[in-house]
């Protein structure tokens, strides 16, 4: 299929590979922005439709087998812009100016680790694993957690509720189970290790603070998931 693309368009593949990148991230930007400036929806909700839908571009990053330095020069910029937006109103859809959470921040920087790691020695799908993991698992939590959270507890000064650390173990564990399953095949161990992958997220998500689960869930899941797969597979 990324084959047929190529011959459709007639252009050379790093084009291809920037372009549909761009066209990706650039509609979820203009759609949250978008939604933003309707006053449709909250800060809250667009924010969460830039962290699950950009997110989601490490999959076509995957299918399109992108460079490494590819993600690793997005994630530079975006690191940049993102600490900028929390002084200047760059993103206002996302950050708004002097915002304490540094997660958007995080959120460049994970991309940009991972990216460079796994794409380095051949195992794109932990980098996936891990995105993922934080960008569903984490974007639902919070979702849930505010809309559906009934059931109140505290880690530290922080609030949490069981509804929305349910999403995050359920959502995580699909999304571990079906990059794994994409390249291991089915089997138990594979549901072994998403499981404890989606553990590890979820306790994760529940201590972090100042939005440092942007780095350490997805930094957490894949190496986990990378070093038990090494081990049993």
């Amino acid at each position: 299929m990324r084959d047929a693309l190529l011959d459709l368009t007639g252009l050379p593949l790093p084009v291809v590979q920037v372009a549909l990148v761009g066209l990706w991230l650039g509609t979820v930007g203009l759609i949250s922005q978008g939604l933003y400036w309707t006053g449709s929806v909250s800060s809250e909700v667009t924010r969460k439709i830039v962290h699950i839908g950009a997110g989601n571009v490490i999959l076509l990053a995957w299918w399109l087998q992108t460079p490494a330095w590819m993600g690793i020069a997005a994630s530079i910029v975006f690191s940049g812009v993102a600490l900028l937006s929390y002084w200047l109103p760059i993103l206002p859809g996302i950050n708004s100016v002097g915002r304490t959470s540094l997660g958007t921040f995080f959120y460049a920087i994970s991309i940009g680790v991972l990216t460079a790691v796994f794409w380095g020695n051949g195992h794109p799908e932990f980098a996936a694993l891990g995105i993922l993991t934080m960008t569903w698992g984490d974007g639902m939590a919070a979702l849930v957690g505010q809309s559906l959270g009934r059931h109140i507890y505290k880690v530290w000064d922080m609030k949490k509720s069981w509804e929305g650390t349910s999403a995050m173990l359920v959502v995580s564990f699909v999304a571990c189970f079906l990059v794994l399953r994409i390249v291991y095949g089915q089997g138990l161990t594979v549901s072994a290790i998403a499981l404890l992958a989606a553990l590890f997220a979820t306790f994760l998500e529940s201590f972090s603070k100042l939005g440092l689960d942007n780095l350490t869930v997805p930094l957490g899941s894949a190496f986990l998931a990378y070093g038990l797969t090494l081990w049993w597979l």
